[in-house]
């Protein structure tokens, strides 16, 4: 696969547990013809560094040595046109979900287009939880035994990678899952929506509109809504010019 358009896919693990998965996610990515590895508030710092990190990547160190440690999300998010978050539990708000065969064309098409990606995988033991999504343009799932979907982080990144590489090979033709508006227009990211949606709370309680003592739904609702809708950059200024305005009546 071409390296300049590999270097467009950013592998983001959260809140990683294991030092072993981040040096498994490593020889996977460097299998595969990956890279571009960022570690999100693992739960040891300088996890890359670890003895069962360093033994799993088994001659993959090239990957460890420059991944990315950071404290923040939305850092590693920034400028990706697509943010997918990788997930088995279904729910009740969050962004679209997305099947990964689904997922595999939709990123192809943002690759053509010189589009930033990441794929976001979770912590071990809980996933992603509510917040991480909301930094997510698509939920996805794996397609897995129902009884037992569960896979190691490893796992289900090595299956990512594989596939991906597969349909980035792939000369065949893939549908458009892509609107004329979207592959023209320039894309929001989701860093930019999750504080366009801060801006508006602010504007929302200002005006009296959010009880922040009994806030109910609305954010989740609204962050649900923006999702679905793909906002474009100047429509994220056209938002955040409402926010003042409502803010100024405070």
């Amino acid at each position: 696969m071409n390296t300049e358009k590999s270097q467009l896919l950013r592998w983001v693990l959260v809140e990683t547990s294991h030092p072993g998965n981040v040096g498994s996610a490593a020889r996977a990515l460097k299998t595969m013809g990956f890279g571009a590895l960022h570690l999100i508030n693992p739960k040891t710092k300088g996890i890359t560094q670890e003895s069962d990190a360093i033994a799993l990547a088994s001659g993959a160190g090239d990957i460890l040595e420059s991944a990315q440690e950071s404290t923040s999300l939305e850092a590693a998010v920034q400028g990706c046109s697509l943010v997918l978050g990788l997930t088995s539990r279904d729910r009740e708000f969050g962004p679209p979900a997305l099947d990964w065969q689904s997922a595999l064309g939709l990123i192809q098409e943002n690759i053509a287009l010189d589009r930033k990606v990441a794929l976001l995988f979770g912590p071990e033991r809980t996933g992603l939880d509510n917040d991480h999504l909301a930094l997510c343009t698509h939920r996805v799932w794996l397609d897995a035994n129902p009884e037992y979907p569960s896979l190691n982080l490893a796992q289900a990144l090595m299956v990512c990678a594989y596939t991906l590489r597969q349909t980035l090979h792939s000369q065949s033709s893939t549908p458009s899952l892509l609107s004329d508006r979207e592959s023209q227009a320039d894309l929001a990211d989701p860093a930019a929506v999750a504080a366009m949606l801060d801006h508006w709370q602010a504007g929302l309680e200002a005006i009296g509109y959010l009880d922040p003592a009994n806030p109910k739904k609305l954010m989740p609702r609204l962050q649900a809504l923006f999702a679905r809708s793909r906002l474009h950059k100047e429509e994220i200024d056209l938002l955040r010019g409402i926010a003042k305005q409502m803010l100024l009546r405070k």
